[in-house]
């Protein structure tokens, strides 16, 4: 029961903005707003990754214009309200996530660090693009007949479950009917199915001693 498994390659932005270590504060300002975007890539060389300015990173500059730190746990911060270049501004080293990484990988390290965009860089740390938190929602427009054709195709297919298993998919949520008599079974299943990308919830319909659902 493997479902196909979407990757950071499949959804990301390839044309990524990106700045060098001299970019100037308000240089980036101007591109983020230009660009739409909540963060840049701050590279050297070739294209190496080695910081991301983001928001939050250029914020101080408004926060602190008229007065210091009131706690040490401030001082990191206000130290950039003295800020004018991007390497001075930019938190480094940056978190990245890797094209072949799954959309599952890349909303884990978002959340758990919390940011809103992550550079995509290959083995080298050189970019390749950039994921966003709206790149990885794209899973959940995938039209309801392709959902249903892959849970079909990759979990119950599978000659270990019980036959006359079928499935049904609306608005993102697949509905297992002549689920198995085995309990236990159920949730194996169904996180199976919960594993294809872009299905929103799972519901598993069994069919009683008189032929009717329950």
């Amino acid at each position: 029961m493997a479902a196909s498994q979407y990757t950071v390659s499949d959804v990301m932005t390839q044309t990524a903005v990106a700045i060098g270590r001299e970019a100037s504060y308000k240089e980036i300002v101007e591109l983020m707003q230009q660009w739409k975007v909540s963060a840049l890539p701050v590279l050297e060389g070739e294209g190496r990754v080695v910081g991301v300015v983001s928001e939050a990173d250029l914020l101080p500059k408004e926060e602190y214009r008229r007065g210091g730190p009131r706690v040490p746990e401030e001082m990191t911060e206000a130290s950039k309200a003295a800020a004018v270049l991007a390497e001075e501004l930019m938190s480094s080293p940056a978190v990245t996530v890797h094209p072949d990484s799954t959309i599952a990988e890349a909303a884990r390290v978002m959340a758990h660090r919390g940011v809103k965009r992550l550079p995509v860089v290959n083995d080298i740390g050189m970019l390749e693009g950039v994921v966003s938190r709206s790149d990885l929602l794209k899973v959940f427009l995938r039209p309801d007949e392709e959902i249903e054709e892959e849970v079909r195709l990759a979990v119950l297919a599978d000659p270990a479950l019980p036959s006359g298993m079928d499935c049904a998919v609306q608005d993102g949520v697949v509905t297992l009917r002549g689920g198995p008599q085995d309990r236990a079974l159920a949730p194996l299943i169904a996180g199976a199915v919960r594993a294809v990308e872009g299905v929103v919830d799972v519901r598993v319909e069994r069919e009683g001693p008189a032929g009717t659902a329950t």
